[in-house]
């Protein structure tokens, strides 16, 4: 039996693609600040590390970091090896930003993630007042990006961060499909 996958509507406006499912949330073309055309590079380096962590048998999300134009950070998941059900790319990469730059305000810095973050990883992103974020897949059953909830444009958190989602989503989906295809073959 063939199945037809539905089309996600999109609607432009002045800044790019907007899917009409997340309002909120650019899914291509010329985004915020010109920077679109960098999305692709410093997403590809994030899923890089979601490769490594997929190699470690973690789940396969990885997170970049980048600050006036230079990666500062790299991150992916490290559950399994921490033992710390807090160590998700996101919050790694975010750790060690706030190292590197000395404080713990990252407000010029992009952060590039190969799946929509989490309500906790969400958090933490207002908190450390993060410019942007960046994600390649959604997560309709945890994206706090705009998928499920949007905690990173909440109107009422004294942050908001501009969204962009869907770059590179085909690769970062592939890979955690196959991911949890070995997982239950193996279980």
């Amino acid at each position: 039996m063939k199945t037809t996958r539905q089309k996600k509507r999109k609607t432009f406006n002045i800044n790019g693609i907007t899917d009409r499912n997340n309002p909120g949330v650019l899914v291509s073309s010329r985004s915020l600040d010109g920077k679109f055309r960098f999305d692709t590079k410093y997403m590809r380096l994030a899923l890089e590390e979601a490769r490594l962590a997929a190699a470690a048998d973690e789940v396969p999300v990885g997170a970049v970091v980048v600050h006036r134009g230079r990666v500062i950070a790299k991150g992916r998941n490290r559950i399994r090896e921490r033992c710390d059900p807090t160590a998700h790319a996101e919050i790694l990469a975010l750790r060690s930003a706030g190292t590197h730059l000395k404080r713990e305000r990252l407000t010029e810095a992009t952060l590039y993630t190969t799946l929509e973050p989490c309500p906790m990883c969400a958090g933490a992103l207002v908190l450390a007042r993060v410019k942007r974020v960046v994600y390649a897949a959604s997560d309709p059953k945890a994206g706090a990006g705009g998928s499920l909830m949007d905690l990173l444009r909440h109107p009422k958190l004294n942050h908001q961060i501009l969204v962009t989602g869907q770059v590179l989503s085909g690769l970062s989906r592939q890979r955690l499909v196959r991911f949890f295809k070995l997982k239950r073959k193996k279980a």
